[in-house]
């Protein structure tokens, strides 16, 4: 049997695996407010961002490249099409222009990691 992600997957280029991703990054930006609310797109990304970071390190260009995700704009794909179907809601100011070219893969998964990252520092 399918799961729901499966589903929503089979008509776009992305895998299911992406969009239990986003659905586990949204979790975790929730879970770092202050209070429940709907989080902006921005939010979003950038929830995005550091779940990628903590969860799949230097690898995460690769991993999510492999989910069929490349760019910022891919991500508010997966949220428009959760919300489509039904997965997600969102309000009159949601705009999958949120999404687009918040930043660039290889310099924030690869580039800056690596000059970020403790054991790199001179």
């Amino acid at each position: 049997m399918q799961t729901r992600f499966e589903i929503v997957a089979e008509q776009r280029p992305y895998r299911a695996e992406a969009y239990e991703f986003v659905m586990r990054a949204l979790d975790q930006t929730l879970r770092g407010l202050d209070r429940p609310r709907h989080v902006s797109g921005q939010e979003l990304v950038e929830g995005l961002r550091r779940f990628a970071k903590h969860e799949f390190g230097p690898l995460a260009r690769h991993v999510l490249a492999r989910w069929g995700v490349h760019s910022t704009r891919d991500f508010g794909a997966i949220v428009f099409d959760l919300v489509d179907h039904q997965v997600l809601a969102k309000t009159d100011e949601d705009d999958i222009a949120d999404f687009e070219d918040v930043f660039d893969f290889a310099v924030e998964f690869e580039a800056d990691y690596y000059r970020d990252h403790p054991i790199f520092a001179r």
